[in-house]
């Protein structure tokens, strides 16, 4: 009979499973198991450390709802989700626009808009946002996908202002479609910066851990078009204080952007603009970029 220590414990849970039949399952798992078994014994976990990363979890666990998602907030904070989208990035085929994260607040079923429609129902100083969704050569991609989500001119999005709202209506949202030469224009505001919602366990880590919890200001896009990999990503404000220092790690250089005040291709007079042209890389394969998910969603499936 084996004897079972902290070295062995490691071998012994591998031979347990490794009757998995699904390949992928097996890799994801054996690896899941070394390097947790190995972080224990790096910082020699104790079993009042190991009981209160148990509930620690279970926190995280108890705060998601239909419309919050505590684990992707963790992820994002870990710098986990950021990890995964350059994996993604790095698997494309061909150059596009770098990705960044969907964030906890996506939601399915954005309202369809027409080009140069406002997606803020009460706007203090509207912005046109324009520009087109080209292939890797530059080419328009007629009629592409093109939906946005961001929060107010407060930092507040729809969802927190709507908190405890069985069926929260949608506001800072819209989905759009691209003209036949893959150009786009629409209307919003400027969104604030905000600090992540710290009322829960992962507000209490990032707390303990003397970190600020902002995020700067920045607005989510999702464009996509058949035969073309699913671009999640957002643009940041430039001038913003926290674009250094982003607690969930979003921010890359290509991803920031100028409010031009006298622009005269801008498709909209007498608004400050942005222009930013979106790059689409071909589909390799099937499968999404997304790096989160409408929490409703989630816990229909956890459900």
């Amino acid at each position: 009979m084996r004897a079972i220590d902290h070295n062995t414990i490691t071998d012994a849970a591998l031979e347990q499973m490794s009757a998995t039949p699904n390949p992928r399952l097996k890799q994801i798992m054996e690896g899941l198991v070394k390097h947790l078994h190995e972080f224990a014994r790096e910082v020699d976990l104790t079993p009042e450390e190991w009981i209160q990363g148990i509930g620690f979890l279970t926190a995280v666990g108890q705060k998601c709802t239909p419309f919050r998602q505590e684990f992707i907030l963790l992820s994002d904070t870990l710098g986990f989700s950021a990890l995964i989208n350059a994996l993604h990035d790095k698997r494309g085929v061909e150059a596009s626009t770098k990705s960044s994260l969907l964030g906890p607040f996506y939601r399915e079923g954005s309202p369809e808009m027409n080009l140069g429609d406002c997606i803020v129902a009460s706007p203090r100083q509207q912005v046109v946002i324009y520009g087109q969704v080209t292939d890797a050569a530059g080419k328009g991609i007629p009629n592409a996908s093109v939906e946005i989500w961001q929060t107010d001119e407060d930092g507040s999005y729809d969802l927190q202002k709507q908190d405890g709202v069985e069926i929260p209506s949608m506001d800072m949202r819209g989905h759009f479609h691209a003209d036949a030469e893959g150009k786009y224009y629409l209307r919003t505001v400027i969104p604030l910066g905000y600090m992540i919602p710290m009322d829960g366990p992962v507000g209490d880590m990032i707390l303990a851990q003397k970190r600020h919890g902002y995020r700067p200001s920045h607005i989510h896009f999702m464009i996509g078009a058949p035969g073309y990999r699913e671009l999640a990503t957002a643009l940041y404000t430039a001038g913003d204080d926290h674009l250094e220092s982003d607690t969930v790690f979003g921010v890359t250089d290509s991803l920031v952007i100028q409010v031009n005040k006298d622009d005269a291709n801008a498709p909209i007079k007498g608004l400050p603009s942005i222009r930013y042209d979106f790059q689409l890389a071909l589909a390799a394969k099937l499968g999404s970029g997304r790096v989160g998910a409408d929490p409703s969603q989630i816990t229909k499936v956890g459900a």
